[in-house]
């Protein structure tokens, strides 16, 4: 899995499971299905078992589901979506909402399947270190919208902006002290203004992310086009590591000079191209 690229995961809630097939057609690289924040109370059983029924008729497919929180209102729904989970193959990750200790991350990873803790709270910031080094983590993915309103700031504002990039600093420290991969972006709620999710996808990219979340089919290409390397980015890469091969050690290419990092940064974003054409 953890070649596979993650630029973007495409959230589906979990009482529209006939829109999973269209998501997995959508080009999206990963497919969430919702049972929690998309699924209202009361239909949650509704949900599971109509996942259930979908995923015992399509053995094929690959999927992370979002299950509902380890917490204390939420335990038996949490119990049920990892019984479910744990009972399909088809199911290659579970998403922890509201992730906010190793404890509850161990709980995930007893179905056997990799946890992708959703950091959206602040005890989950502060019990980063714990979380990213505890067995079973795939990767850090940050949850944005939950962290505005637990925080109490202002969405979409220079304020709330500031605080959120310390968290998003404070996830991708996280992520390579413990060598996970690069985190997830949170999600733009904006479907109509593609602007907005080029822009955030952007941003996080340059930032050191690796994907991003998102809500609608259309989202994708927007995300896509950021994270993955232009044909400029690609071409000077591909020079890098032919002179490199050739001449060895610190060189010179167009002004500036060549040496190790700036090798190793060429031959990632290859490796970003061709795992995303």
């Amino acid at each position: 899995m953890q070649h596979h690229p993650q630029r973007s995961l495409l959230f589906v809630p979990g009482t529209h499971t006939h829109r999973i097939t269209k998501a997995l057609d959508s080009g999206a690289d990963t497919v969430i299905v919702d049972l929690e924040d998309a699924v209202a109370p009361a239909d949650k059983a509704t949900a599971r078992e109509a996942l259930a029924h979908f995923l015992a008729t399509s053995p094929a497919v690959s999927l992370i589901v979002r299950v509902n929180a380890a917490t204390h209102d939420d335990t038996d729904h949490f119990q049920r979506d990892l019984a479910l989970c744990t009972d399909y193959p088809a199911v290659m990750g579970i998403m922890l909402p509201k992730a906010e200790s190793a404890e509850q991350v161990a709980l995930a990873a007893r179905s056997g399947k990799p946890v992708w803790p959703l950091i959206e709270t602040a005890r989950g910031i502060t019990a980063l270190a714990e979380i990213a080094a505890a067995p079973g983590v795939a990767r850090l993915v940050l949850g944005a919208l939950d962290m505005t309103t637990e925080l109490n700031m202002e969405p979409g504002s220079a304020g709330a902006e500031s605080v959120l990039d310390h968290c998003r600093h404070q996830l991708l420290l996280h992520s390579r002290a413990q060598a996970l991969p690069p985190p997830i972006e949170s999600v733009v709620p904006e479907i109509q203004d593609l602007s907005a999710v080029s822009q955030t996808a952007q941003k996080a990219m340059e930032m050191g992310f690796a994907g991003m979340l998102c809500i609608h089919p259309r989202q994708v290409a927007a995300i896509h086009a950021a994270f993955t390397p232009d044909d400029a980015a690609l071409e000077w890469a591909q020079r890098v590591v032919a002179l490199a091969a050739k001449q060895g050690g610190a060189f010179q290419l167009d002004g500036k000079m060549i040496d190790a990092p700036v090798i190793a940064r060429a031959e990632t974003l290859i490796a970003r191209a061709a795992a995303g054409r």
